[in-house]
């Protein structure tokens, strides 16, 4: 089972989950995509997906996260020893996040809410302070990433397979090159 993890303020309907989904249809897998629309709380996200994949009760299972769904996959990938891939991923949520306190409103869905230490603290409890198997991991992450610091992800995903491609953005552009390399993994 592929499980695809979104960003802040983001959802299933972003280009990579999409692109990811169409993928696994054509290739007939689609019942083994999952792509869950995250609750804002951290702690809801991570429950909702652990709920979801014993209730599917997939054989294995390889997450893709995406910048917050990067830290997501991390967390859960440390817990349940499952593979993950790490697409211009978040590290250290709780501290990263700080600068971002307050009033929000999801690019997708037009929701408001309100980020909140409390979320912070939640991201926090799910920090993995270091991986413990890189080989777990495969990071892809673009130099032209507006948001968050590539080097970041890099030290931190330290001998796990790494594709580290010059410019780009947050989005990852061109993700869809990938896509073949993610079901490779």
């Amino acid at each position: 089972m592929i499980v695809y993890l979104h960003g802040f303020n983001s959802s299933p309907a972003s280009g990579k989950a999409k692109q990811l989904g169409e993928h696994m249809a054509s290739i007939g897998r689609k019942a083994d995509y999952f792509c869950p629309a995250l609750p804002n709380s951290p702690h809801e996200a991570i429950d909702l997906i652990e709920s979801a994949l014993a209730q599917r009760r997939p054989g294995s299972v390889t997450l893709v996260g995406s910048s917050l769904g990067g830290f997501y996959a991390t967390h859960l990938a440390e817990k349940h020893g499952w593979k993950a891939v790490l697409v211009n991923p978040a590290v250290h949520v709780h501290v990263l996040m700080r600068g971002v306190l307050g009033p929000q409103t999801n690019w997708h869905t037009g929701e408001k809410w309100l980020f909140t230490e409390a979320h912070l603290g939640e991201l926090a409890a799910l920090d993995v302070p270091a991986i413990s198997r890189p080989e777990r991991y495969l990071l892809l992450v673009q130099t032209g990433d507006e948001v968050l610091d590539y080097h970041d992800a890099v030290g931190y995903y330290a001998g796990a397979r790494q594709i580290i491609e010059e410019g780009g953005d947050h989005g990852f552009a061109g993700f869809e090159r990938h896509v073949q390399t993610i079901l490779d993994f």
